[in-house]
């Protein structure tokens, strides 16, 4: 992504210069601006726009307090005590609340309108002092080894305008600027699902606080998702393998409703449903980049990785990422060589924080795990720690005996004894195939 002729006026010096203006790249322009630093925030669309992702996880709330947004967070959101499980195969539901669990620090959450949440988030980044211009679009990139980048971006008015800052943070989400740039990206063939979804009115909710749960039923050929929104608006999406979406013979809305109505479930639940716009479809969405940060760039949020949504991890992978990632650019803008070595760690980090919830969503279809969550039993305690870990608290060291490490080895147990007929059910071991 090398500067052509189109030279245009001067450009504008800045510290750091962050293309895109979500979570990831709004919560990364927050931090450096309140720690002082020339910060310009280049964002392609105007807020709001749509966008999924609307499940927030508990440990999402302290970030909104070192942001200063946790009222308007609380103000704009529906309170999210917990997840429930369903399974028709185990035929019952599991709950999960966050308060009940003895490894979260965190008791609750909120589901959000991301078109609310991100614009909320982008002013935000504004009030600390970010620059903010949106409408613009990033069309050139020339990274500089040593000095200051090139970055030319194509205006509403489609004027170019050019800045040279010292440090360059790609947060441009599944769009992965740098990414496909210097061919870093990869696809997880292993996790290589697709979604439809959509919003509707209509879907009824528990009584009480219940009512705030995600509802995640699990399916043979994959999984659904039911989160309540403000307005009486239920976000419905369904997730399955490829191979299952290669089944659709109709129109997008014809597959979704034959989906739904596969499952008694589900098509209880969405009797009356009224949508209130478009569905929408998503292919090949899992991927990581091979390199998460270099000599004065990083990627950061979907710009480097997304997985599978089934863990509503993406908005909190996308901010705590890049609060790690703004404490580490703020070290590098005064002393590089102590900032590369804080880039290595927070690379390290991410990474770790994939590969870990990688794991688990590869297994997310195999009767084994699915039997673990649906238990009523824990028997060798180790659900609590894998639900911290999905609650946010990814980032944790993989040492011998960290909850994923106990859970995998839990899992391990459990699959060689299926191996010999026995599986776990809701009070312990039982001897069905």
């Amino acid at each position: 992504m090398r500067l052509s002729g189109r030279e245009g006026k001067s450009p504008e010096e800045c510290d750091v210069l962050v293309v895109g203006g979500g979570p990831a790249g709004s919560t990364m322009a927050a931090i450096l601006a309140q720690k002082g630093r020339h910060v310009v925030l280049l964002e392609r669309d105007r807020h709001p726009r749509f966008h999924i992702g609307e499940s927030l996880l508990p440990l999402n709330l302290p970030l909104f307090d070192r942001l200063g947004v946790a009222m308007d967070v609380r103000r704009i959101g529906v309170y999210k005590p917990g997840a429930e499980l369903v399974s028709e195969e185990h035929g019952r539901v599991a709950t999960f609340r966050f308060a009940d669990n003895p490894c979260l620090c965190v008791g609750d959450s909120y589901h959000v309108r991301r078109a609310d949440f991100d614009k909320l988030l982008l002013e935000n980044s504004r009030r600390l002092g970010a620059t903010v211009f949106e409408g613009m679009r990033v069309t050139e990139v020339e990274l500089a080894i040593e000095g200051r980048a090139s970055v030319m971006a194509i205006g509403p008015d489609q004027s170019p305008s050019r800045w040279s800052p010292r440090f360059v943070v790609d947060a441009s989400g599944r769009d992965t600027m740098l990414s496909r740039h210097f061919g870093f990206k990869r696809v997880d063939k292993r996790n290589n699902t697709a979604a439809v979804f959509g919003h509707f009115r209509g879907v009824p909710r528990p009584p009480g606080e219940a009512a705030g749960m995600i509802t995640v039923h699990l399916l043979p050929q994959g999984w659904a998702w039911l989160i309540p929104l403000p307005d009486d608006v239920t976000s419905v999406g369904l997730v399955g393998t490829q191979a299952f979406f290669k089944t659709r013979t109709s129109d997008l809305d014809g597959f979704f409703a034959r989906a739904v109505a596969a499952s008694c479930g589900i098509a209880e639940l969405m009797a009356n449903a009224e949508p209130i716009g478009p569905l929408m479809a998503a292919t090949n969405y899992s991927y990581t980049s091979r390199r998460a940060a270099g000599d004065g760039y990083i990627l950061v949020g979907d710009a480097f990785g997304f997985i599978d949504p089934l863990f509503s991890s993406g908005v909190m992978m996308a901010m705590s990422g890049a609060a790690l990632g703004a404490e580490a650019v703020e070290v590098w803008l005064d002393d590089q060589k102590r900032g590369e070595r804080r880039l290595r760690d927070y690379e390290r980090k991410v990474r770790r924080s994939i590969t870990s919830l990688s794991w688990l969503i590869h297994r997310i279809n195999r009767p084994v795990f699915r039997d673990m969550l649906m238990s009523s039993t824990d028997l060798l305690d180790t659900r609590n720690g894998l639900l911290a870990i999905l609650a946010g608290d990814f980032y944790d060291a993989s040492r011998l005996l960290s909850p994923l490490r106990r859970f995998q080895l839990a899992y391990s147990v459990f699959h060689i004894l299926s191996k010999f007929g026995l599986r776990l059910c809701a009070h312990g071991l039982s001897g069905r195939s």
